[in-house]
């Protein structure tokens, strides 16, 4: 194999003879938020082939994400998952990744692995052919009719042309689009078409060269559509409302009344409503779940299994009734936080790991485990020491989302601050007397040193991630100053800052 124009690292025929290194596959599922792992604590859904892999593994209970600065927050989470990149580093929110960010895949193969991708590539062309030597049913976009996925036959010279014309919403317009691909597999869910991929790949591979797939699902992103067997395991009436439910949006930072997202239910979110809500996204999980079941059963069949380092992650979280949300364009726990299973060599087996963690420190973990040399370019940071008892993780996570929200964690106390023009309000958060994120103690004495020192690294990482260099960060920090320098006037509180301590009865409307 050979170097591609503009690669910053260089394609080698490397032989490992007989599987000296380990295969990777990467299971990444669309919108699975933490908390949703049977085995990692929820009584309420069936993921036996996810508990599998936590039985055989290290999960990671407080694997986040650090937000996003588009609303199809998937897009720059999957481009931090490729590149290594910090948020604020991703090139157009990642609808691309530039050729000076070596990608996972581009990583693996310079080291000599085969890299195949199947479903979801949601970071541009160019950079998909640069990172792989083979692919099955790939879509090139971001959410779509699960039933009816456009998709695209690997193109070893790089070159995607072909487009199916199409009408989303033939009903209300007649107004057709044009989408990136050759064929559609009319009727074949996306999780069956591609864990089907996954299957025949693994099934039908003779090399003695390891391969790294990146298995890419397109669930349980709505629309939440899925066999009827999956959907009949759950009574939505069952199904109990999370502690932090509300019928409206405890803040509007003017997203909740224009997202593509939070228009998936009416408002109020009624209880029946989200009950049903919840229940369709367990039932997609669970056919992700019994799909992993048909390519574990192969990689055993092979005798793969034990040489296979296996991530199983979520791109990001989801609300589903949370806060009086359905999406993910904030950053509470429920929306950035994210289920991380890691298996296989060198990985202790059913362990929990309570690390603070981004999603994207995965890309040089791999690398650590595999013995592959970590780019230059990736900012993530490794935690492949916590697989040998050491201290891993790190001291703090920031967050963000858009130019409307900020916060940073220490892991106990989370501060969260909204500025945007009619907005400023903070919440500060016990989370671990209060995971729910019900509780709002700014204001409250006794917090005001937790407020200040929290604050203080708030500015340490929007310096270090160059925030004030992209559109988003310049707008936020602007709008943060503009009321601070409003306060130094003597101005009066600005529409919707603190009134003191907004603590809620988050018990009303419940039944």
């Amino acid at each position: 194999m050979h170097g591609r124009q503009g690669d910053k690292i260089t394609r080698t025929s490397v032989q490992f003879g007989k599987m000296s290194k380990p295969n990777i596959l990467f299971l990444l599922t669309d919108d699975q938020r933490a908390g949703t792992i049977h085995a990692l604590g929820n009584d309420e859904i069936s993921t036996p082939n996810m508990d599998r892999l936590v039985r055989m593994g290290t999960s990671f209970t407080r694997a986040h994400i650090p937000g996003g600065t588009a609303s199809a927050v998937c897009m720059p989470s999957r481009a931090m998952i490729n590149s290594g990149k910090t948020l604020f580093h991703l090139e157009e929110s990642g609808r691309n990744i530039p050729s000076e960010h070596v990608t996972l895949g581009q990583c693996l193969l310079a080291d000599g692995y085969h890299c195949v991708e199947i479903g979801k590539w949601h970071n541009g062309v160019e950079s998909f052919s640069r990172s792989f030597d083979y692919g099955e049913n790939i879509f090139f976009g971001g959410m779509w009719d699960h039933w009816n996925v456009p998709v695209n036959d690997f193109k070893p010279d790089g070159k995607y042309e072909k487009h199916i014309n199409f009408t989303p919403n033939f009903s209300a317009s007649s107004d057709s689009v044009s989408v990136l691909a050759e064929k559609i597999n009319a009727g074949v869910h996306s999780t069956d078409l591609f864990s089907g991929s996954a299957v025949d790949y693994i099934r039908n591979y003779d090399s003695d060269r390891p391969f790294f797939m990146y298995l890419s699902f397109l669930a349980p992103h709505d629309p939440r559509t899925m066999p009827e067997e999956f959907r009949n395991m759950y009574d939505p009436a069952k199904i109990t409302l999370p502690e932090n439910y509300a019928a409206m949006p405890v803040v509007n930072c003017g997203w909740s009344n224009k997202g593509r997202d939070e228009n998936t239910e009416a408002y109020p979110r009624l209880p029946d409503a989200v009950r049903r809500h919840i229940a369709d996204y367990y039932a997609m999980i669970s056919h992700v779940d019994s799909c992993i079941g048909n390519i574990l059963s192969v990689l055993e069949e092979k005798k793969m299994l034990e040489n296979t380092v296996i991530v199983l992650a979520g791109d990001n979280g989801l609300a589903v009734g949370q806060h009086g949300l359905m999406g993910k364009q904030n950053i509470y726990e429920h929306s950035v936080g994210i289920p991380l299973v890691m298996c296989g060599p060198g990985i202790p087996a059913d362990k929990r790991d309570d690390s603070l963690v981004y999603l994207l420190d995965v890309y040089p973990t791999l690398c650590e485990l595999c013995g592959v040399e970590i780019p230059a370019s990736v900012d993530g940071k490794s935690f492949a020491p916590a697989f040998s008892g050491e201290k891993a993780g790190r001291d703090y996570l920031y967050y963000a989302f858009q130019s409307r929200i900020r916060g940073v964690t220490d892991g106990r106390y989370k501060l969260i601050e909204y500025r945007t023009e009619d907005l400023k309000l903070t919440q500060l958060f016990d989370l671990v007397n209060d995971p729910w994120e019900k509780n709002n103690f700014y204001d409250i004495a006794g917090y005001e040193d937790i407020t200040a020192s929290l604050r203080q690294k708030l500015y340490e990482f929007r310096d270090e991630w160059d925030e004030e260099k992209t559109v988003f960060g310049k707008q936020y920090w602007t709008q943060w100053r503009q009321y601070e320098e409003a306060a130094l006037r003597g101005v009066g509180k600005p529409k919707g800052s603190n009134m003191a301590n907004q603590v809620k009865d988050w018990g009303t409307d419940k039944k």
